[in-house]
């Protein structure tokens, strides 16, 4: 997700009574193993921007919302340290933000269930994610898969976050978050910043096999989605077998040229170059040859960090300590936030 330099300066900051709260951005991605391209697009580069320009960033592993999908106890454990391995080589500092696996705070868990006594059991089902991934799981969708859009407010609204970084298809559930956080202010008093978003600049990645749907690292169709850890060999087949259409020339119409259009708007994304200075660049190209391009361009663009992501992997013990060691800031940070929460409900 391109962030324009100085973005989180000119983002309108919360206030509380009289008092100036302190910009702090929350975000978390999902343990799936290596991200893919739109991962890396939509989320990851902002997140590289985003530590540079606030004092305050807490960036997490969301290994309790990956248990919403059956996952192997052994897949899970590997694929919290690749993840981990693959955002440290994208760019992302320790010394710059709170990194951490979220089941080490179990505040999280707990906030999660004093939010959840203020949220109404159809507004949950209203969420088009629901719908949508109970429908994969065959029409019998697990409690967890239903709350976890509460257990996301949790994780924001634990650390009093000002900012969230979030992409068109999670901007219902930030809505959830602030609406929980006014609702918890309401009956509690002014406790909770209301969350804002940051929405991304980026144009949703689209699959390269059906680009009526976006980038998916569960897609089936293997040549649909490219990971940052691909071989070149790999990056240029998925290019070479991308679905286009029978117009040979290269154009940015995204309702009439799906496929070209998605192609356009990665290779502008890898190489931080506009729409129209790509298209400029590209006049005279069939879409065969552009193809291979845009492939080019993820080649160099990932190759520095599929080296650093095989370096990574081969620490595991750094990997665990960068996680565990983010847990006790984050952990510090959560806890007086948490205990104010225990004592504001009743619990003390």
């Amino acid at each position: 997700m391109a962030t324009p330099s100085g973005l989180i300066r000119a983002l309108h900051r919360g206030t509380l009574g009289q008092n100036m709260v302190l910009d702090r951005i929350f975000s978390g991605i999902q343990p799936t193993g290596t991200p893919h391209l739109g991962n890396y697009l939509g989320a990851i580069q902002n997140w590289v921007n985003l530590q540079e320009e606030c004092s305050s960033v807490l960036y997490s592993i969301m290994d309790m919302h990956s248990l919403t999908m059956p996952k192997e106890p052994a897949v899970l454990r590997q694929n919290i340290l690749d993840t981990t391995a693959a955002i440290l080589a994208c760019g992302i500092d320790p010394k710059k933000c709170f990194l951490f696996r979220q089941s080490l705070v179990p505040e999280h868990a707990e906030l999660a269930w004093i939010l959840g006594c203020l949220t109404n059991m159809p507004r949950l089902l209203r969420l088009p994610q629901w719908k949508m991934k109970r429908a994969s799981q065959n029409n019998e969708g697990t409690v967890g898969l239903l709350t976890y859009p509460v257990l996301q407010a949790a994780d924001i609204l634990l650390y009093k976050s000002t900012h969230v970084p979030v992409g068109e298809d999670q901007v219902l559930h930030l809505e959830l978050a602030q609406d929980i956080a006014q609702h918890f202010n309401k009956k509690y008093g002014e406790f909770f910043p209301v969350p804002k978003a940051i929405l991304s600049t980026t144009k949703k990645i689209k699959s390269l096999r059906d680009p009526a749907v976006k980038m998916s690292k569960s897609d089936p169709q293997k040549l649909a989605t490219v990971n940052i850890a691909d071989s070149p060999d790999d990056i240029v087949l998925k290019f070479r077998k991308a679905v286009t259409d029978f117009t040979s020339e290269v154009t940015y119409d995204p309702a009439a040229r799906p496929g070209v259009s998605n192609l356009v708007s990665i290779h502008a994304a890898v190489t931080g170059l506009s729409i129209e200075e790509v298209l400029q660049q590209s006049v005279g190209l069939d879409t065969a040859h552009y193809k291979m391009v845009v492939a080019e361009s993820v080649i160099q663009k990932f190759a520095p960090i599929r080296s650093e992501i095989k370096k990574l992997q081969e620490d595991k013990s750094h990997l665990m300590k960068v996680l565990e060691d983010g847990a006790v800031k984050a952990k510090e940070l959560a806890a007086p936030i948490y205990q104010e929460i225990r004592r504001l409900v009743g619990f003390q």
